[in-house]
């Protein structure tokens, strides 16, 4: 098991790697202990990844970042000590105030079919406390990992328990991994035509495999990686019109108004959220060489 330790001022971050029975599906672990005098609000974007937070004990608020407030009941913020999220489209801003302590699992959509046996529709843009799809024995986990006396064996315990929930659970089909990974290696730019004749299924089966192993047809999952692709261009500096091109955006306005529907940002506002992010503490990504979250304030 490798690990890898960030302390950035009075957050502390470990990532671990998951046991090899259990990758690629499960991409990561990160534990996490931030201890803040203030508040902190944290935008996530649609990275398209399943998310599992197993909390140590306080609390979570989030929202729809892509709400207007005054819109009534549409930005209400939803609370959660530990929470199961499927693939999102739209941004979320979690908000806690300033203790925070955890784990945090990363998950291939078509990883997380077979270790909670759910079709993943069901899990689209919806977050859940974890025990209403993996059952009352999350709690026990909760209280073994908390009571772990290192991030060491917080990782080994749950290797043990995704690796038995694996064994137990549904197999995603080889042929709907590839198709997903393909989507993801082209940063949603494959024509679905493509992954239709390649994967030898019709349009409607493969509208239907990807609805339950991944949770979005293959057209609205492209759409969240070119969204994705598209910040980390932006981010390295690619000039607006160009990244349009690269992402297969008709061009800069509809680059403009995808990043604006999805984020609740214009892409200047999102760079200049972006840059002001980078000088706080645990403002690093969610997963390595992607932009999938800002630090707000705190």
């Amino acid at each position: 098991m490798q690990q890898v330790c960030r302390p950035t001022r009075s957050c502390d971050v470990v990532e671990g790697c998951p046991d090899p029975r259990l990758r690629p599906g499960v991409l990561g672990y990160r534990g996490f202990a931030i201890s803040l005098d203030r508040p902190r609000e944290r935008l996530e974007i649609p990275a398209g990844v399943v998310t599992l937070v197993l909390g140590f004990g306080s609390t979570l608020h989030i929202r729809d970042a892509t709400r207007r407030p005054r819109c009534t009941g549409t930005s209400r913020p939803e609370t959660f000590t530990s929470l199961l999220a499927g693939l999102s489209t739209r941004a979320r801003v979690g908000r806690h105030e300033g203790e925070l302590s955890g784990v945090e699992v990363l998950l291939e959509p078509w990883a997380a079919y077979s270790l909670f046996g759910v079709a993943m529709h069901e899990l689209v843009d919806t977050l859940l406390p974890p025990e209403a799809v993996l059952g009352p024995q999350v709690d026990g986990l909760v209280a073994a990992l908390a009571a772990s006396p290192g991030w060491s064996e917080r990782f080994a315990l749950l290797d043990s328990v995704l690796a038995c929930r694996a064994a137990l659970g549904p197999a995603s089909s080889p042929r709907l991994v590839w198709a997903w990974r393909e989507l993801r290696r082209t940063g949603g730019m494959v024509p679905i035509h493509a992954l239709v004749e390649q994967s030898g299924w019709s349009w409607r089966q493969l509208d239907s495999r990807f609805r339950e192993q991944i949770g979005l047809t293959p057209k609205k999952a492209a759409r969240v990686l070119r969204l994705r692709r598209a910040l980390g261009l932006l981010a390295q500096g690619r000039r607006p019109a160009r990244t349009a091109a690269m992402c297969g955006f008709s061009d800069q306005a509809h680059l403009s108004r995808e990043i604006k529907t999805m984020t609740g940002r214009t892409p200047r506002e999102f760079l200049a959220a972006r840059c002001a992010s980078a000088a706080r503490p645990m403002s690093g990504d969610r997963i390595s060489g992607e932009v999938t979250s800002l630090v707000l304030s705190g």
